[in-house]
């Protein structure tokens, strides 16, 4: 038997998300220089995500074009809704067609939309910034708001008892809101009414007891129940809001991508105040790029995750260039991850009977799709992408000679994917072993619930497995790789053993 008297081993726990705005001699092991399509698990370590399906098997209808995009898509009672050029259209999840519900609605743009409940009867309302605001019942019938003074609104939100317009070409800077309980109600008399702030406006949001106005570079509230006491209060006449379509009510707080990257509106311990904090510093670096040459921004939330993810979508990018930021809010600390390979036109998300819809819309290909689902993007291989940092196990100037590494991970299905060790920094002339399967047929599991070299799928075990390995290095990093249709996964730590080998 080999002697293994001077082995050392050194073991970390996957955690801290991806980490760009260190030295790789301060990360700590857990972090990760690489992380794309993994998500930070809040059940610990990072898990390559599920893909994505057609949640309707018919394409929604194009009105000029087929590379028109869904430029809206929304979940109302037991049907889905999406607008394509000049329509909008209903159909069943599991249905093969769609129904026109509301026609004519020329140069629509994207759409926001409200679900409410003012009368008893559940209803939704749509804005495309060019039209009249449309509501529909649950019969999926049509009403146009007729007041002229909110046609074109890009903007809406249901605020105590009220529906608040804004966005209008005309008017950038003016909220107009309905009497109380009537959505198309615009007498000044029964409570209807106006109010102006000195920025444009980029989007309203409801959160707790106020309605956050977002603009350009000043945010807003909006307090009280009715025309005799609303009041507008400044919260930051310093930051602004890039785009509304990233405002987000996530775990508890409001998130928003601000020119600084993301941020919360947090509420304080002292009533009425708030607080702004920026939480994405980690990956600033993947902000300033994607800032200023995204063309669109969506975002979506998934609750049962406490994740955020925000897309930057380019018109000329395919769908597999496409890149977003997944946040994870993971105990008192926010964890990051990138996407690649997903390009949503619009998104929505809903809790039914305690299941979590995520959707959304295509960009160039006209259909409606279910995010958390499934092993790829609808027929397209994820890549998942995770590297460590470069480990010198406190002293550089050491080399380090590879013995083994185990790797603590949980299955959910059949696994393939590979591992690789990376020496030195990676530079041209150090050792680059081949690639180490990461899969049931060729890595042994040493403990846990599975049989001596069969891991079982599906259930609670996560498996250690050891998996012998070449080289040395001063420094040393571990690569994860799969693109070949792999089922998610979750990495939950590592465990190096080495020998210690001369000082440089």
């Amino acid at each position: 038997m080999a002697d293994q008297s001077q082995t050392v081993p050194s073991a970390f726990t996957c955690e801290g998300g991806l980490v760009l705005n260190k030295s790789t001699f301060t990360m700590q092991p857990g972090e990760a220089l690489e992380l794309e399509n993994f998500e930070p698990d809040i059940s610990g370590g990072y898990r390559r995500i599920n893909g994505y399906a057609k949640y309707v098997s018919a394409v929604v209808p194009q009105t000029a074009s087929s590379t028109e995009k869904v430029l809206m898509v929304a979940t109302f009672g037991s049907k889905v809704l999406a607008a394509r050029g000049t329509s909008i259209y209903s159909a069943d999840p599991s249905g093969a067609s769609w129904t026109s519900i509301d026609s004519g609605r020329t140069s629509a743009g994207k759409y926001r939309f409200e679900r409410y409940n003012f009368d008893g009867n559940d209803k939704i309302i749509f804005v495309d910034g060019a039209n009249a605001p449309v509501f529909f019942n649950t019969s999926l019938t049509a009403t146009d708001v007729s007041a002229s003074s909110v046609a074109g609104a890009k903007y809406i939100a249901a605020f105590s008892d009220h529906m608040f317009y804004s966005g209008m070409s005309s008017t950038p800077q003016e909220i107009v809101f309905s009497e109380p309980f009537n959505e198309d109600g615009f007498s000044i008399a029964s409570g209807s009414g106006s109010i102006k702030v000195d920025d444009t406006i980029v989007g309203l949001k409801v959160f707790r007891d106020s309605l956050f106005i977002f603009c350009e570079s000043r945010i807003f509230k909006l307090t009280g129940s009715s025309i005799a006491n609303f009041v507008v209060s400044d919260v930051t006449r310093d930051i602004g809001c890039i785009n509304g379509d990233t405002i987000q009510e996530f775990a508890g707080d409001l998130i928003f991508l601000g020119p600084d990257g993301l941020r919360t509106v947090a509420g304080t311990a002292k009533i009425g105040d708030v607080e702004l904090g920026t939480i994405s510093s980690n990956v600033q670096s993947i902000f300033n790029e994607n800032i200023s040459s995204a063309s669109e921004f969506d975002s979506i939330v998934i609750p049962d995750k406490t994740q955020y993810r925000i897309f930057f979508t380019k018109s000329g990018t395919l769908d597999s260039a496409t890149k977003g930021v997944i946040c994870v809010l993971k105990g008192q600390r926010f964890e990051f991850s990138e996407l690649r390979g997903i390009k949503p036109a619009s998104t929505d998300h809903f809790v039914s009977n305690g299941d979590v819809i995520v959707l959304h819309g295509g960009y160039a290909d006209g259909y409606v799709y279910r995010q958390e689902v499934g092993d790829t993007f609808d027929g397209t291989n994820i890549a998942g992408k995770y590297r460590s940092p470069d480990l010198t196990f406190n002293d550089p100037g050491i080399r380090k000679h590879m013995q083994r590494v185990v790797i603590n991970y949980k299955p959910e299905s059949t696994v393939d994917a590979d591992l690789f060790l990376r020496y030195d920094y990676e530079a041209a002339n150090s050792a680059r072993p081949a690639a180490y399967p990461l899969d049931s047929g060729d890595i042994v599991a040493i403990y846990g619930t599975s049989v001596y070299g069969v891991p079982t799928y599906g259930g609670a075990a996560q498996p250690l497995v050891r998996q012998a390995v070449e080289g040395s290095g001063f420094a040393v990093a571990l690569r994860v790789r799969d693109g070949t249709g792999s089922a998610p996964y979750s990495l939950k730590g590592f465990q190096l053993e080495y020998q210690l080998g001369a000082r440089r």
